[in-house]
């Protein structure tokens, strides 16, 4: 009962608790930890011998300054403080230490957001990390952060997509680690002198990823032509509404990882594998969230048509064209969900017009991922390199594979007599290139997806207009 009450007052006073970053030791740790982390390697460790490292002395007394505001600051939060005294101590062990590699495995075993997961809650966040999709380096980062938990949310957890460790969360304010592309925090970025037997939560920045999908669908969706219903203009037109459409796309994408027949185990033991099965994968994840969507607007729920669109636009505009042709797993699935639209004609690509079907939308998107949960199924009964042959299968009937590939060329091609995990060295970096409209969209949609690194949602409040008639 005692918890109870404990997390009713917190969530009372969340959205009305002084903002961290209005207060003066803010931007005194935010300056200390910009100062301190160009001085960092690769490893987060601090060599001073390298050209332009500091001496020993400025080293501490820029942790010292970290130290300090990280003190001032932790008041307004009381429930991080276990957090942040363990926190404090593993700086002043790592600055005592001589600042070799460092270890924040006591303070992130401290640090427990998803225990309380009270909409506007505040959270004060600073580990040595690399943030994924932005910095791979473990350096010193600092961020402020909001909990997006909305009643709503908090009762389809409870009672239909059970995800104890999900956090959606929003920036307030952050270090140039998350000047970049990265929107989660995921404790498995950490350093730490060993890894926690398992992790208890993971969080996703619904912020970030609802203000980068509103500009480049507003683009794409101004170069292609398409004319979209009211609603979903409207959605596009609103922050806040893509925001919740995201956080619960994210929570339920999230747990499916783990649920359903499941040949693999792609993410909790470290396999190699030819990148088209992360592929798969993801898409299979983002489906799941698509069809328990279309079941969420059958039952009243306005965010679950909103999810729907979120998942067709940012699968079909951004993620075929985002990043590096290398390897580019969420790339070839954003490629093979346009494809199957296509080739179910749901999606006609006419008079340089984009148009789209949107009474059959639904079914076919649940059809297509039907088909990989067919594969995943049958998996189960087959060795590894038969699976991975029978997903090539599957994707390569929709998407045309390198001409020089020889996984396409079939078994025969390949030097079976390898295991499997050698076979992957024959995967083509890009072994399932873009298509002539998407090679024609990435070029247009080049300049606005740039633009998007670093985007905030409070600077996307824009009113959704078609700013530009140029066609692919």
């Amino acid at each position: 009962m005692t918890e109870i009450l404990e997390q009713t007052t917190v969530a009372a006073g969340a959205a009305t608790a002084e903002r961290v970053v209005e207060h003066p030791a803010w931007p005194s740790l935010k300056g200390a930890v910009e100062e301190f982390r160009v001085w960092q390697s690769k490893d987060g460790s601090v060599d001073f011998d390298a050209d332009g490292a500091p001496s020993a002395d400025a080293a501490h007394a820029v942790i010292g300054r970290v130290i300090a505001a990280i003190e001032q600051l932790s008041p307004l939060l009381p429930h991080d403080e276990a957090y942040h005294r363990a926190l404090v101590s593993d700086l002043r062990r790592w600055a005592e230490d001589g600042f070799g590699v460092p270890d924040f495995l006591d303070s992130l075993l401290a640090f427990q957001p998803a225990r309380n997961r009270a909409d506007g809650l505040q959270h004060l966040v600073v580990f040595a990390m690399y943030t994924q999709n932005g910095n791979p380096d473990r350096n010193l980062e600092a961020v402020v952060l909001r909990m997006v938990w909305p009643e709503w949310l908090a009762d389809l957890e409870a009672t239909r997509y059970d995800n104890p460790l999900f956090c959606g969360i929003t920036f307030e304010d952050f270090t140039a680690g998350y000047d970049t592309n990265s929107a989660v925090l995921f404790p498995e970025t950490i350093a730490v002198r060993e890894a926690p037997e398992r992790f208890s939560w993971g969080g996703i920045f619904c912020d970030r990823e609802a203000a980068r999908f509103r500009r480049v669908t507003q683009e794409a969706v101004g170069l292609l032509g398409l004319e979209l219903p009211d609603d979903i203009r409207e959605m596009l037109g609103d922050q806040s509404r893509c925001e919740q459409a995201f956080v619960l796309w994210d929570m339920v994408h999230d747990r499916t990882h783990s649920h359903g027949d499941l040949p693999f185990d792609p993410f909790m033991i470290k396999q190699r594998q030819p990148f088209w099965m992360y592929g798969l994968e993801e898409l299979r994840c983002d489906l799941t969230a698509f069809r328990e969507a279309v079941k969420l607007e059958s039952d009243g729920f306005g965010q679950g048509r909103d999810v729907q669109y979120a998942v067709l636009f940012d699968r079909m505009f951004r993620f075929p064209v985002t990043g590096e042709r290398v390897r580019n797993y969420d790339g070839l699935g954003g490629q093979l969900l346009f494809a199957y639209l296509h080739k179910h004609d749901v999606v006609r690509w006419t008079d340089n017009t984009l148009k789209i079907d949107w009474a059959r939308a639904p079914q076919v998107t649940n059809q297509l991922c039907g088909e990989i949960e067919k594969l995943y199924r049958e998996g189960i009964d087959r060795p590894k390199l038969v699976h991975w042959f029978a997903a090539y299968d599957l994707v390569s009937t929709y998407l045309a594979p390198h001409p020089g590939s020889l996984w396409a060329k079939g078994p025969d091609a390949l030097d079976l007599n390898r295991p499997p995990r050698r076979l992957v060295d024959d995967v083509l970096p890009d072994e399932f290139p873009l298509s002539m409209f998407y090679e024609a969209l990435s070029k247009k949609l080049k300049r606005v997806i740039a633009s998007t690194k670093g985007i905030r949602g409070n600077a996307s409040g824009f009113e959704f207009e078609i700013a530009s008639t140029q066609k692919a």
